[in-house]
């Protein structure tokens, strides 16, 4: 059943045709996803001040759109071989669609839970789009995953800039006016999810890898409790936090810490991580994917660290491109080097790993927001002042001045205490490149599929 390398071990001309099409429906359903993150990032002070909401809650609403993905992608990648790819999708375009009306239509003194209802339900979605299709393209292009997984995932940071270029666009035109501003930004993820949903109807899905190349189900899940997976599964964990918490209080921190449009600088962030992504395939041939990640891990502490201490539009922006050199890879490498060693653990092994990596960004979001809060706190006191005092001041005074100076030492204050995380990963990677090293080096499992058409 586990073969060496072969030039193509799809082994079917049928879904070797017809991969190409599906591989596009999977990227516009990503974009979906990652458009929704940039706009809950960018909507977290204009909410928060709409709603009155602090730090804390805006940090749980925002984490509840990875309870939802993690929840979802676990029991999507269960599903993904009795249902099928195609019906994950189904549920996709029905919670995006529920989760984008909740939300808008938030209001009064229900908006904290309508905000989170909406939330979990994108998240949810999020996490089904993830569930089928990681599996469909570590399924259609068995012999290049860490490649084509790159590619794929080439659409999150496409997809947050293109939503953080609208929320910016949209706040700044002040279209809708103060009311419905928020409302008409969430709404314009309608037009993705419409165009996904018609490129998917109608569509047959493949049986995943691990279901077409025989591999029983007892055989799947012994797979996943082999160590090494377990590794991987706590390494997600802190490069998922690293990567996406960071990234989601950005456009509100840096704004504090700079004076510029927070949401601009995700935007930098993420388009560099494209064109990265792009070029995955080329550098996996030259080095391992582990090597990708010890390199992940080391410009990403790089980076968080000089955010923690930014506090001009230079000196974020050095912060912004060193990061976004950090954690480019580390979501897609990490599935990818999950399917190639382990692609007996099919679609559970991958969802189950993007899962671990989801809830860990729902537990440090409001972890964030927390200390967030108290670094607010610490300096209103140190100047003899209270958070509500400064945050009631009215504009171009003294106690607006403190309260813009306690938003951006409250920000740092947050970042600060992920700075841990991706320093361990440094650590276990290194430790993993040279466990390689000593058995040969860095080697992928191939199973030969036997496709239905």
């Amino acid at each position: 059943m586990d073969n060496p390398e072969t030039t193509d071990s799809l082994a079917s001309e049928f879904w070797r045709s017809h991969r190409d099409l599906l591989f596009k429906a999977s990227c516009m359903a990503l974009i979906v996803t990652a458009m929704s993150f940039a706009i809950r990032g960018d909507l977290v002070a204009p909410l928060g001040k709409r709603f009155g909401l602090s730090n804390e809650q805006m940090g749980t609403i925002n984490g509840m759109a990875f309870w939802g993905f993690g929840l979802s992608i676990f029991l999507g990648g269960w599903l993904c071989d009795v249902v099928g790819m195609g019906r994950l999708l189904i549920l996709a375009v029905i919670g995006h669609a529920v989760g984008i009306g909740t939300i808008v239509l938030s209001n009064g003194s229900n908006a904290y839970t309508m905000l989170i209802l909406g939330t979990l339900a994108f998240g949810l979605a999020n996490g089904f789009v993830e569930a089928a299709c990681n599996p469909l393209i570590a399924t259609l292009y068995p012999d290049e995953k860490i490649k084509r997984l790159n590619k794929f995932h080439v659409w999150f940071p496409g997809g947050i800039v293109i939503g953080g270029l609208i929320s910016y666009g949209l706040q700044q035109s002040g279209f809708g006016g103060e009311a419905h501003n928020w409302q008409i930004i969430m709404l314009t993820m309608v037009v993705p999810l419409v165009i996904y949903a018609t490129m998917f109807a109608g569509k047959k899905f493949p049986a995943t890898e691990r279901s077409a190349s025989g591999v029983s189900t007892a055989e799947m899940w012994k797979s996943c409790l082999k160590p090494l997976y377990v590794v991987l599964l706590v390494c997600m964990t802190m490069s998922a936090a690293t990567e996406l918490v960071t990234g989601g209080w950005i456009p509100n921190i840096l704004t504090f810490t700079t004076g510029w449009s927070g949401i601009l600088f995700l935007v930098l962030i993420n388009g560099l991580m494209a064109v990265g992504r792009t070029f995955a395939g080329e550098i996996v041939h030259r080095v391992s994917p582990v090597a990708m990640l010890i390199g992940s891990a080391s410009f990403g502490a790089v980076g968080m660290f000089l955010f923690t201490k930014a506090n001009s539009p230079a000196t974020a922006l050095v912060a912004a491109v060193i990061f976004a050199v950090g954690v480019c890879y580390f979501w897609p490498t990490m599935l990818g080097v999950t399917s190639e060693r382990f692609p007996d653990s099919g679609a559970l092994g991958i969802s189950v790993i993007g899962g671990f990596g989801s809830i860990s960004v729902a537990i440090w979001n409001p972890i964030v927001g927390k200390y967030y809060d108290k670094g607010i706190d610490a300096y209103a006191a140190s100047i003899g002042k209270t958070k509500d005092v400064l945050s009631k001041a009215a504009a171009n005074t003294p106690d607006a001045a403190a309260w813009g100076k306690a938003q951006a030492v409250g920000g740092q204050a947050g970042l600060n205490v992920l700075l841990y995380l991706p320093l361990i990963l440094l650590v276990v990677f290194i430790a993993l490149y040279f466990y390689d090293k000593s058995r040969g080096g860095y080697k992928k499992v191939v199973l030969v599929q036997h496709q239905s058409e």
